[in-house]
């Protein structure tokens, strides 16, 4: 049990930090971060010690965030079914972001933004420091498809933040 609490103290400040950042919502990224725990302690014995125990948790805990991801984009689509009726009432336009430098909230909105593999894997490589062969361990996917992923996350991100006003008026970029 004090490894497990050692595996605990090593890796919960960063998996919670990834399912933040994936599902945008502190109370969600806390109840999956107990959830991540709990599928690890029970799953530990089928750990094959092929990869590190570090990438094998956050495979784990991405798995959990991809999951939580998809269920949620299903139960938004199933809600907004109602409104694409013909008889639903129309909604205004978002307004255009206010006039602001970048910031942490406009790159954590930006960070949202991205299609979900993009997100995870631009989370794991740029933010949390995997390199891409670790990325390609924890998401799945090959080490060229995780380098793919990521270039399209910035030029994503390169795009969504320069369409900005007043980003080319402040010169922040």
């Amino acid at each position: 049990m004090a490894a497990f609490e050692e595996l605990y103290r090593q890796h919960a400040r960063r998996l919670y930090n990834l399912a933040y950042r994936m599902l945008g919502d502190a109370a969600d990224a806390e109840d999956l971060l107990q959830e991540m725990f709990l599928q690890a302690f029970r799953k530990l014995g089928s750990f094959k010690g092929e990869s590190s125990l570090g990438t094998w948790l956050y495979r784990l805990g991405m798995n959990l965030c991809l999951d939580r991801v998809r269920s949620r984009a299903a139960k938004n689509g199933r809600q907004t079914d109602s409104l694409d009726a013909d008889d639903a009432p129309v909604v205004a336009a978002t307004p255009a972001p206010a006039d602001l430098v970048v910031n942490r909230v406009d790159l954590e909105r930006a960070i949202a933004t991205l299609p979900d593999g993009c997100r995870a894997a631009f989370l794991l490589h740029d933010v949390e420091g995997f390199d891409h062969r670790e990325v390609g361990e924890i998401l799945g996917i090959s080490e060229g498809t995780s380098k793919s992923q990521v270039h399209k996350a910035r030029l994503r991100l390169r795009g969504w933040l320069r369409g900005r006003p007043a980003l080319a008026a402040t010169g922040t970029r």
